[in-house]
């Protein structure tokens, strides 16, 4: 199990575009068409399916969004920021 972060430690750790939202930690992701988002958005499965930590996806015509939490916590952790990144490099490789 992680340990909650404070909230000193998520303003540190959070990374770029990514932003608070309560307990969660929540991004969106633009793209040409709807099926660049709807690929980005199963690439973002197999990542969490391979992390055993999976997030809430929204699909819209030209943009993914992302939420990330620890709902056994009840909050924000290590593992969500380290899924953020994950994430963040699998959109980063596909550009």
């Amino acid at each position: 199990m992680a340990d909650l972060l404070s909230d000193d430690e998520i303003e540190d750790q959070l990374p770029e575009e990514w932003q608070r939202e309560g307990d969660e930690i929540v991004r969106s992701y633009e793209f040409d068409d709807y099926l660049h988002g709807v690929n980005f958005a199963q690439m973002v499965g197999e990542i969490a399916e391979s992390q055993f930590h999976h997030p809430e996806i929204v699909i819209r015509y030209k943009e993914v969004e992302i939420r990330l939490t620890s709902h056994e916590e009840g909050g924000i952790t290590d593992q969500d920021v380290e899924m953020a990144e994950l994430i963040d490099s699998e959109r980063e490789s596909q550009d």
